[in-house]
């Protein structure tokens, strides 16, 4: 799998190190251009402020992309529609969108579902081997080229 396919495709699948390694590395450089747009803002640095800041948002949607990406793939490693990710990613984001205009339990009622799906995605995408052998999706990730072809 080339790098264009394997950060902007969502056919196929990648195993865990894979997985960890794109989100990681997406969110370090994220976390890397906005530390240094906040350093650079208190420094008077109006200039590579704009600059850092630009940057940043003309990266948003293409980190978005390849984390949705790289998501699908893992859940076609473990044999599942990549449509879940939708549930992964959005649903905990609308629930907690939701217990954020509440207070007290009523708050902690959508709270509590929201991190329940997260910790699920969590361990879906990050930490459960995926199926043994091609599937649905692909060749196993984790098989070497000339064995992974089927039968």
């Amino acid at each position: 799998m080339s790098l264009t396919q394997l950060l902007f495709s969502f056919q196929g699948r990648i195993n865990r190190a894979k997985y960890w390694l794109i989100t990681v590395l997406s969110g370090l450089i994220m976390i890397a251009l906005g530390t240094m747009a906040f350093i650079s803002a208190f420094s008077g640095a109006e200039g590579t402020t704009m600059l850092l800041v630009v940057l940043l948002v003309a990266l948003f949607i293409p980190m978005i992309w390849i984390g949705f990406a790289v998501a699908v793939k893992r859940l076609h490693d473990c044999n599942k529609s990549g449509w879940w990710v939708v549930f992964f990613y959005i649903v905990p984001g609308i629930l907690q969108g939701i217990g954020d205009q509440l207070e007290g339990v009523a708050a902690f009622v959508f709270y509590l579902p929201a991190l329940a799906i997260w910790i699920w995605s969590l361990v879906q995408l990050g930490f459960l081997r995926g199926t043994d052998g091609p599937n649905q999706y692909g060749p196993d990730p984790l098989q070497p080229a000339a064995s992974a072809q089927p039968a």
